[in-house]
């Protein structure tokens, strides 16, 4: 691992050193582009670490072995890209149903299909939320920069162990391969599932106020029996309507709830802002310099930038649709963020999209030109 101070890093191996400074020791996964740096530099720091890589045959087996890992006590994580993100999603439906702590790291590429296998995208947004079967809540995060390749994803493990949950990782191919400074601090707040604190351990229910039950390891002592199907409290499958009711609404609710507390977002500008840009990732880049021409032409613009994507941040585009004379959303995909902001203004607010397909980052040209469109 990188000792404390400044570097000079790719942004996937940034993301590799966060996960090994957060207590990952269990990394699985198959190559692909644009994520390959993270598996590569994991097989080398990850024995020093005292952990464990495994190349696997595919990306099934990769989220398997990652799921099985967790059970077993360690904290686990795999990286890939649209492909192979789109093969996990039978066995990410499981990790939701078992309430699975693990990090799955996408580093965005142009789709559908192999489509551009090395150009950045950000298509991969609705594929987070919605690409495992059945009803279920993501946590999903987006970085900007190097070095939030390496706090954002310390803070992914922590939000999977916090609230036992997978954590989704939503990189780009950009951010990945951008090489820029990083600096690495002598100590990251680590946060730990929750252990069984008695003899006795239901590890599927609990009366505390998070919704967040405690959670044995397989060896530890406990009845375990983690299965996808519906299931009681203690793991007992029970397919009664109340039963999966109840199983499904909580693990829902366990993030809705905590979604202010989940919640991440970078503000530039925006006390006195009449044009709000909101952007996420790589897109953010050119919008931050957009937003600072804009100003130092006269005009009142603003960013939000979502670092957490999902739970999507509705109140805070909600306070600033009530006062905002445009939203301009900006994305690297063919519109899906821009339905979110709509949803959530209700026709409060002029809402314009910009929009860019093919492995292309938004310019700033652009976006100023936009931005000033909508001051007029």
């Amino acid at each position: 691992m990188l000792k404390p101070g400044r570097h000079l890093v790719l942004g996937n191996v940034a993301c590799a050193e966060g996960a090994l400074r957060a207590g990952c020791r269990l990394f699985a996964g198959y190559p692909i582009t644009p994520a390959n740096e993270i598996a590569e530099y994991m097989s080398g720091e990850m024995p020093r670490a005292g952990g464990y890589f495994l190349q696997m045959e595919d990306e099934i087996a990769s989220i398997a072995a990652v799921i099985g890992s967790s059970w077993a006590g360690a904290k686990a994580m795999t990286a890939t890209s649209g492909p192979g993100f789109s093969l996990m999603q039978e066995n990410l439906s499981y990790a939701h149903m078992t309430e699975t702590p693990l990090v799955v790291v996408d580093v965005q590429r142009s789709g559908p299909s192999t489509g551009q296998s090395t150009d950045p995208s950000q298509q991969d947004i609705y594929q987070a939320k919605y690409g495992a079967h059945g009803d279920y809540e993501v946590i999903a995060l987006s970085p900007w920069s190097a070095q939030e390749m390496f706090d954002l994803t310390i803070r992914a493990f922590n939000l999977a162990e916090e609230y036992r949950t997978p954590v989704y990782f939503l990189a780009d191919g950009m951010i990945g391969h951008i090489k820029e400074e990083l600096v690495v601090p002598e100590q990251v707040e680590i946060i730990d599932r929750k252990a069984p604190s008695g003899p006795a351990c239901t590890p599927f229910g609990t009366d505390d106020p998070s919704l967040v039950p405690e959670m044995p390891r397989f060896g530890q002592g406990y009845r375990l029996q983690v299965t996808g199907s519906s299931h009681r409290p203690n793991g007992v499958r029970d397919m009664s309507p109340k039963v999966h009711a109840g199983k499904v609404e909580r693990i829902m609710k366990k993030i809705l709830q905590a979604e202010p507390k989940i919640r991440d977002v970078a503000k530039v500008d925006l006390d006195d802002t009449e044009v709000a840009v909101v952007s996420f990732g790589a897109s953010a880049r050119p919008c931050y310099g957009a937003v600072k021409r804009a100003r130092d032409e006269g005009v009142r613009a603003g960013l939000l930038r979502l670092k957490t994507i999902w739970p999507f941040p509705e109140e805070e585009v909600s306070r600033l649709a009530e006062r905002v004379d445009a939203f301009l959303v900006v994305e690297m995909n063919a519109g899906k963020l821009v339905k979110e902001v709509q949803r959530v203004a209700c026709g409060r607010v002029e809402i314009a999209s910009l929009t860019r397909l093919g492995g292309v980052v938004p310019t700033l040209q652009d976006i100023h030109a936009e931005v000033r469109r909508l001051a007029r």
